[in-house]
């Protein structure tokens, strides 16, 4: 049922990660039920793996099954729009706004899918996740289907409580607004991003959250350390908030490089710098990861 030794670095867009133990492409709902079933009754640990632009794989691999969702559905009623796990968020950002619908905008640029989007409450330009998702289907930590209202979650800057619930988002319905100039706002945000943001290089998004009041990128900056690097992972010259992959980085060079920057940050600001990309451990703890 599941392959074995997939590369995983051919699944994100750092392009760093070893083998993993087993992989699955799930293409419905039911793939991924049935897959984190027989992953329960083997008793290995799960990491759901959407567009793969905000994690960072171990040079070992993933000692366990790695679910890559490729169930991608959408559908708009009304003001609202429901989406499967595995569609992208930025065109879902663009389709909503093509339809005049606004609330989304933002998601246009950011390379994810809908389910890491919810799961990290994924935010730009003063809006996120949180301000606009009305439900959301899950399997729960027991296996079972399980809908969720936006009062049943509690969301923080880049958090959502399904981060601790170890839970497999399957769909997500936003609950969005009429606005004629949606589609226009979409666009002038898309632009803006294309021309400040590394999108042509391999890399995995803003590495750090920003500090309270701060811009992560913007303390970089200050401090010299664009184009720092360690092998061939490299802070962008475009943006100090992006790592990126030069050629053939390994992961180990982007810790080592991370590192730097955070000892560097703390001895200037007295502010440790968080990590935003999720870090996908060797041998993870936990059964079911989102």
């Amino acid at each position: 049922m599941f392959e074995k030794g997939r590369i995983l670095k051919e699944f994100c867009t750092l392009k760093v990660g070893g083998p993993a133990k087993y992989f699955f492409t799930a293409y419905t709902k039911d793939d991924l039920i049935m897959a984190t079933e027989e992953a329960r009754r083997l008793n290995i640990p799960v990491f759901l793996l959407g567009k793969g632009s905000n994690c960072l794989f171990d040079d070992r691999g993933f000692q366990g099954l790695v679910i890559l969702n490729k169930w991608s559905e959408c559908s708009i009623e009304g003001v609202k729009a429901t989406a499967s796990a595995g569609y992208s968020f930025a065109y879902l950002g663009i389709k909503t706004a093509k339809a005049g619908l606004g609330g989304l905008e933002f998601a246009s640029g950011i390379p994810g899918s809908v389910g890491g989007a919810v799961y990290m409450n994924a935010g730009a330009n003063g809006q996120e996740v949180s301000h606009v998702i009305e439900s959301c289907e899950i399997i729960n930590s027991t296996g079972h289907l399980q809908n969720l209202t936006k009062d049943d979650l509690v969301f923080g800057y880049r958090y959502s409580s399904l981060q601790k619930e170890r839970a497999i988002i399957c769909s997500a319905t936003f609950s969005l607004s009429s606005d004629p100039l949606a589609q226009k706002t979409q666009q002038k945000i898309l632009d803006y991003r294309l021309k400040t943001q590394p999108y042509g290089e391999k890399s995995a998004g803003c590495i750090f959250q920003n500090p309270e009041g701060a811009s992560a990128g913007q303390w970089i900056d200050a401090l010299g350390l664009k184009g720092l690097s360690v092998g061939d992972a490299e802070v962008s010259e475009l943006h100090g908030n992006f790592i990126i992959n030069k050629g053939s980085a390994r992961a180990q060079d982007i810790h080592t490089l991370i590192e730097e920057i955070q000892k560097r940050i703390e001895a200037h600001y007295g502010k440790r710098l968080e990590m935003e990309v999720k870090c996908v451990p060797y041998t993870p703890r936990v059964h079911v990861s989102g």
